[in-house]
């Protein structure tokens, strides 16, 4: 029976070791076709300094492979990507944002790919198609310049924005994006309702929000500089990036807040191919989930939480609605055409 017994773990030992083996294989295999490549070009929307270049460091220093980094914007991300097919050329190995690769899908400019370090995450951090997988959570919210408006006078609620002391005071970038102007209208509309929603929006027209066409970062920046007291849809791990570093901000967990995926994609037949998958699966392994959370963000993987935690979404108090890049992609024309509507 004893005898048995070895053999058959002996047995199960030999098969779990052919399961596996393979799966080395593969990733020793990724990596030696990533060295051949020898470098990768990286569109990113993340902030270089805070996250995109330690990042692109940290896989350099690990295997060898230089990262090229351009930092744009979502829809810069897929205009530009869009152009470069159209010229015959596309350079972006690899590309991150938080709606670029919904347009680009339907385009055909995406590898249909799924990397194996992405098995572990949670359900709904990776297209079902096998498009993407998301690398980091934003929670849009409200922030406030601390001198300007003192804390417990902040607006705490959507019914807050419209008292009239606040009038001239906030502002909002105009692009048609989640971080903009956009996505506070597509928050509101989907937890009012369209009735209700647009009542609300055409009340909060009238406090003359002032528009910018910037960037969301930049858009905090301005608040921060003392040149508007509120930013009405800003990525709430800005705020406390920056009053870590000293700045008179902080972010209102207004309920409900928007949430969204930052996720990274493979374009469709980069010129480097490998070494976009390699830089994929780092930046989605535990390793590179790491990253995130050092540089302040929130990481999909739950084994490596924001060093915030107040920075998430979870309780009654302090909820998000989430929306898909596809989600975003379908709806955002809407919500654009809102803001040309009432705001314009």
């Amino acid at each position: 029976m004893a005898s048995r017994t070895v053999s058959g773990a002996l047995a199960l030992a030999m098969a779990l070791a052919m399961a596996i083996a393979p799966a080395r294989a593969a990733d020793a295999a990724l990596i030696d076709a990533a060295k051949k490549d020898g470098r990768v070009f990286w569109y990113t929307t993340q902030i270089l300094n805070q996250f995109a270049r330690p990042a692109a460091e940290a896989f350099e220093k690990k295997f060898g492979v230089k990262v090229d980094v351009i930092r744009a914007d979502s829809n810069e991300v897929a205009l530009r990507i869009l152009n470069e097919s159209r010229a015959g050329r596309v350079l972006a190995d690899v590309f991150d944002g938080t709606a670029a690769v919904a347009s680009l899908k339907k385009a055909g400019l995406v590898m249909q790919w799924t990397p194996d370090s992405a098995r572990r995450l949670p359900a709904g951090s990776t297209d079902a198609d096998g498009y993407w997988v998301g690398t980091n959570l934003y929670v849009l919210t409200p922030g406030y310049n601390t001198d300007l408006v003192a804390r417990g006078t902040q607006p705490k609620t959507y019914a807050d924005l419209l008292d009239p002391k606040w009038k001239g005071r906030m502002v909002w970038n105009t692009a048609p994006a989640p971080s903009a102007a956009g996505g506070f209208i597509g928050v509101v509309l989907t937890e009012m309702g369209e009735d209700k929603g647009m009542d609300y929006l055409r009340a909060l027209s009238r406090q003359n929000i002032a528009g910018l066409q910037v960037a969301a970062r930049q858009v905090l920046d301005q608040v921060i500089s003392g040149e508007y007291g509120i930013a009405l849809n800003i990525f709430n791990n800005h705020a406390v990036i920056s009053a870590a570093k000293g700045a008179p901000v902080d972010w209102i967990p207004m309920n409900p807040a928007m949430a969204v995926l930052s996720v990274i994609s493979v374009s469709k037949d980069p010129p480097h191919p490998n070494a976009g998958k390699l830089l994929v699966e780092f930046l989605v392994s535990e390793e590179g989930q790491k990253i995130y959370r050092d540089a302040e963000y929130m990481p999909v993987d739950p084994t490596a939480p924001a060093r915030d935690p107040t920075l998430r979404p979870g309780s009654e108090t302090f909820r998000a609605i989430t929306f898909t890049p596809e989600q975003i992609e379908a709806t955002m024309p809407k919500w654009a055409g809102v803001y040309q509507q009432i705001f314009r």
